[in-house]
Formats: structure tokens, sequence, C-alpha cells
């Protein structure tokens, strides 16, 4: 199970596996289970953005447990927050804004312990 950081110029917190497209983002949801999964919602000038990603993830079934929306975008965060609780996944958290310092902690410290 991986942990998974979606954005086009942050650098990729301990403990995340980073995709910088959106396409490469959903091709790693595709192929691997997700605990955590942090994304951005503009991923560069013509490219497909964050609500893409969420709409594949709401076509394919497949949650990760967790997802958190940490966009800058607050009219892109509202949309793939709107969308992804109107699919009202069982078990899965969303959470509308950045993870916070626990988790980001966590998320290092199951990385050095593996």
């Amino acid at each position: 199970m991986i942990n998974l950081f979606l954005d086009d110029v942050r650098p990729c917190p301990r403990g995340f596996a980073l995709a910088r497209s959106a396409e490469e983002c959903l091709l790693m949801l595709a192929e691997c289970e997700v605990n955590i999964l942090s994304l951005d919602f503009e991923l560069g000038y013509g490219q497909p953005n964050g609500l893409v990603v969420v709409h594949g993830i709401i076509a394919s079934g497949k949650y990760p447990r967790h997802i958190y929306i940490h966009s800058s975008s607050i009219m892109g965060r509202i949309q793939m927050v709107r969308d992804l609780r109107a699919a009202n996944p069982l078990g899965v958290e969303i959470h509308d804004g950045p993870m916070t310092p626990q988790v980001l902690e966590a998320a290092a410290k199951e990385t050095s312990d593996a």
C-alpha cells in the first residue's frame, strides 16, 4: 500500500510516491492500493487538472482510504470535494484541505519503519 501526492510543482513529502500529472496519478491509482491521496487542482497550463483525477476515481470505484485536497485553487478545491462527497464512497475520509503535520509525520514514519 502506498501514499500518493499529486502536484506539478510542490516537493513530495516523505512517505509518499509522487505523481506530476493527472495521467500519472490515475495510472498509479489503477495499479496500486492507496492509503492516503493528496491532490492538487492546477497541474500546469493546458494540462488535465485534479478534477479529472477525481472523476477517474469515481468512475473506477477504486478509492484511497483518505483523500486530502491541498490545492490553493479555491474553486478547484470546492469542485473536487463536492464531487467526491456526492459520490459518497463507503469508508473513505475526504478532507477539504492539506494534510496535517501529524498525518505527514505518520506517513514519513511508516516509510522509515518499513
